[in-house]
């Protein structure tokens, strides 16, 4: 696990706020599906949220299903996922004001979004790639956190990962997210400006390996 990678520091810096990112597992062939491609992860994952978070850690994931959706956890149903893990059904981002709670999404060219305000503590997680992205699921997070947590966009401390890019991909969805992030008025917002499709020794990417590929892992949890 690259906890401490850098395009996390700010996040890192956040007092009380710890987030976490997998990348590809060397050594790991995968052949399947999506769904046999998470059951050989499961393993590897369940050691890197052991190392992030402890034994006790209570984790909530979502299912992601390319929309806007944002669930607020603890408190929202869950489902068994095709790993055996439970998820949040029919959503692609998580927020939460509860400390000791561990959010997580998997992501493979689609980008993962970090977010963490600096006032109040809360925290949240997405999943945005192309349809996520047109739905505007950074302003949906964003206006759910301040309904339930009170948080200001102009407190928000806000990290987009490792996504496909041009010319990769003919959508440059990190560029729109940037755009949205500014017209949201969010404080702090960082692209990490790297392209998964690029380099495949340390990402997985769904369009460069033509869907038989693994998923990176986004981590973040207050204290």
């Amino acid at each position: 696990m690259t906890e401490a990678i850098h395009f996390l520091a700010e996040i890192q810096a956040i007092p009380g706020v710890r987030a976490g990112w997998v990348e590809r597992i060397a050594g790991l062939h995968i052949t399947g599906d999506r769904d046999e491609a998470m059951r050989q992860l499961r393993p590897f994952h369940e050691r890197a949220l052991m190392d992030f978070a402890g034994p006790t850690a209570e984790i909530w994931r979502a299912e992601q299903v390319h929309g806007c959706a944002v669930a607020r956890v603890p408190g929202s149903p869950q489902v068994d996922a095709t790993d055996g893990l439970p998820v949040v059904p029919g959503v692609d981002g998580l927020i939460t004001a509860k400390p000791g709670v561990v959010l997580v999404v998997y992501v493979a060219d689609c980008g993962a979004i970090w977010l963490a305000d600096r006032k109040t503590g809360a925290i949240g997680l997405l999943h945005s790639g192309k349809k996520g992205t047109e739905k505007n699921i950074l302003q949906q997070a964003l206006q759910q956190m301040a309904t339930h947590f009170g948080t200001r966009a102009a407190d928000v401390t806000a990290v987009l990962g490792p996504c496909i890019r041009p010319p990769d991909y003919e959508i440059d969805f990190a560029a729109e997210i940037s755009r949205q992030a500014e017209r949201s008025g969010v404080g702090n917002f960082i692209d990490c400006g790297l392209n998964t499709a690029s380099d495949p020794v340390r990402f997985y990417s769904y369009r460069k390996e033509l869907g038989k590929t693994g998923r990176m892992m986004a981590m973040i949890a207050s204290e």
